[in-house]
């Protein structure tokens, strides 16, 4: 019995696999793949001139209204940050969050950095891989949003370099 209940189910499986397979994804206006691509195409020779060097990193995030983000987790930025960082998560980016983060200006600049800009890779900065490094998203989400000034970090560092002033909020606990 079992095994021709399971047979019935295998066949009834693979009689709609093909009718499944052939309907069109549901549509959904707030997904916009295409546009996000076109955007990324854009933003992409944007990006390559706003990647410098950390001594002009470092004097830019401490210049005037500049600001230095950190778009990791909340709970990574609280084991350990750049001085002077502010924490948006990636994952929480909305017209809002973002405007109370970084202020109305919208031509602000903002200075960025993630996990890859450092050689430690260890908790809070484990390496990701290069192609889905957080700068990437970051930095193209930011000027989706309509911040034009943005400047990313390009040069991996370590946490143990005293020119980073690192600052831990609270210490890792596993």
């Amino acid at each position: 019995m079992a095994r021709s209940c399971l047979m019935f189910a295998a066949a009834l499986l693979a009689s709609a696999s093909p009718a499944f397979a052939e309907a069109p994804p549901p549509a959904n206006s707030l997904i916009d793949y295409s546009g996000f691509q076109r955007l990324v195409g854009e933003v992409g020779p944007l990006r390559e001139t706003r990647r410098i060097g950390w001594e002009r990193f470092a004097t830019g995030a401490n210049a005037g209204n500049a600001v230095l983000l950190d778009a990791r987790s909340a709970a990574d930025f609280a084991r350990g940050h750049i001085s002077g960082a502010v924490n948006l998560p990636f994952s929480e980016f909305t017209d809002d969050k973002l405007a109370k983060v970084l202020g109305p200006d919208k031509d602000r600049p903002i200075y960025i950095y993630c996990n890859n800009n450092f050689s430690d890779n260890r908790t809070p900065v484990v390496t990701k891989r290069v192609e889905l490094a957080l700068n990437i998203p970051t930095f193209v989400n930011l000027v989706g949003y309509g911040y034009g000034n943005v400047w990313e970090l390009a040069d991996v560092v370590s946490i143990a370099d005293p020119r980073m002033g690192w600052v831990v909020e609270r210490e890792q606990s596993i």
